[in-house]
């Protein structure tokens, strides 16, 4: 998966982001800011994920919003 084109695409993100986990605050989104590996750890104190599923589920959003085209 290409995450660089979700970092660039940040914006447009945070509301596929909110649809799918919806503990996620704008001040959450605002301060990962694209990092996906700040957005994994915020999932995983939010939903008690361990990190190898998380690293799957967002694999998944990023599959289903189709921002990993390349």
């Amino acid at each position: 998966m290409n995450w660089d084109r979700i970092e660039g695409n940040w914006k447009a993100a945070k509301g596929a982001l909110k649809a799918t986990w919806g503990k996620l605050t704008d001040n959450d989104i605002d301060i990962i800011n694209g990092d996906r590996e700040r957005l994994e750890g915020k999932l995983q104190d939010l939903y008690g994920i361990d990190k190898n599923q998380i690293r799957k589920e967002v694999d998944k959003w990023a599959r289903e919003a189709n921002w990993d085209r390349s």
